[in-house]
């Protein structure tokens, strides 16, 4: 990455001496964004424009831990960036929180700069405090008045999640191995003239698998609950939770072994329109997954 005179300006507000481009390692890292993560959490817009400011200046670290030895780099500017094409899974624009931070180049962090250099050393993961909880189906905030929805669970075709905000405190960023948010970490720079058109790109692309992955995973979820109720399984209401809780390759797994049941059994007339829509799909399908 190039270092600008402007950005050697910022980062020597935390030196003891005025550092040299020769002197530092500088890379850019996207801290968190607004989409839902593994826990059933996400940031709030809002939330993202407090971290911008609270970050600056905070710390990087290995796995959350606090020994001043762990201490890797520090963050001296931020940015925040919205995707207006790639939409959220809560229908937000997909918006990031990233900071650049640097390193002084020395013996000891060669290996560690090379890592970075390398994809190696990449997903980090943030810890600050949210003064506010608030629950995605009833508007509760859980911290003072906890609901009886459950993170991840579906309620009137909604994904409930916890929608986090009022950033009172950033503690410190650590490279993880998993990070919640699955975006987290460093990236590559693009200038601003590009990076407009390259993520619009890159969304339409995404938006476009996305859509195909959906539609067969309903369909593929529609033909087990059919081939369930011809196979004399359970039906209804249960089945159907249990049907909405499993991904494109559990679907297909349970496809296979309700079709290995059935050779030693009468097939009705059912099994074998299901059987032949499958046979006419199955090219389409295979061109997008690897079973």
């Amino acid at each position: 990455m190039d270092i600008t005179p402007e950005m050697l300006t910022q980062l020597n507000t935390f030196t003891r001496r005025e550092l040299t481009a020769d002197e530092v390692y500088i890379f850019r890292v996207r801290l968190c964004d607004n989409e839902i993560d593994r826990d059933g959490e996400r940031f709030s817009l809002d939330a993202l424009e407090e971290m911008k400011e609270l970050f600056i200046g905070k710390t990087g670290i290995f796995d959350h831990n606090p020994s001043g030895e762990k201490q890797s780099a520090r963050i001296f500017q931020t940015e925040i960036i919205t995707e207006e094409g790639n939409i959220t899974e809560a229908g937000e624009a997909y918006t990031s929180l990233f900071a650049y931070a640097y390193m002084v180049k020395t013996d000891g962090n060669s290996d560690l700069i090379r890592e970075i250099d390398a994809g190696i050393k990449k997903e980090v993961s943030v810890s600050v405090s949210a003064g506010s909880k608030i629950c995605s189906i009833c508007g509760k905030d859980t911290r003072i008045s906890p609901c009886t929805h459950i993170n991840g669970e579906e309620y009137n075709g909604k994904i409930c999640h916890t929608i986090l905000s009022q950033i009172t405190d950033a503690y410190e960023w650590s490279f993880v191995a998993v990070p919640a948010q699955r975006n987290a970490g460093v990236t590559k720079h693009y200038n601003e003239d590009n990076l407009d058109n390259k993520s619009l790109e890159i969304s339409k692309q995404i938006e476009f698998y996305k859509n195909i992955l959906s539609e067969v995973e309903e369909r593929t979820r529609r033909e087990v609950m059919q081939m369930q109720f011809a196979n004399g399984g359970i039906i209804g209401k249960a089945f159907s939770r249990i049907a909405s809780k499993m991904d494109l390759r559990e679907l297909l797994d349970f496809k296979d072994e309700l079709l290995s049941m059935q050779k030693n059994e009468p097939v009705s007339q059912l099994l074998f329109i299901q059987k032949n829509k499958r046979n006419e799909g199955e090219e389409n399908i295979s061109s997008f997954f690897t079973r």
